[in-house]
């Protein structure tokens, strides 16, 4: 399904599904953002209040783990709303002309 770590074959291999008719585009990235960066904060104010460690010990856990859990989490969320967009036949939007 992917042609390198986030990016997508132009064809699949087995059944020769053409990739290029599905626009994922930054919709994952969004989500992950969000839900990440709830999380890490969330994270970041009980380690601060429960053990108060300095900013260096904040910037050391957080920005790795942010960086890490939003490239991994990328692959499967971009397959899973191609998934989507496969199975409900979604494509780019028309207008019905009147004629």
């Amino acid at each position: 399904m992917f042609r390198n770590f986030v990016a997508f074959a132009d064809i699949c291999p087995d059944c020769e599904l053409d990739y290029r008719a599905f626009n994922v585009g930054d919709g994952p990235v969004v989500f992950l953002t969000l839900g990440i960066g709830a999380l890490i904060t969330a994270l970041a104010l009980w380690v601060e209040f429960s053990f108060e460690p300095g900013l260096l010990i904040h910037v050391l856990l957080w920005v790795p783990l942010t960086l890490l859990l939003t490239v991994l989490a990328l692959r499967v969320a971009k397959g899973l709303l191609l998934a989507l967009e496969y199975r409900h036949r979604a494509r780019e939007g028309r207008i019905a002309s009147d004629e």
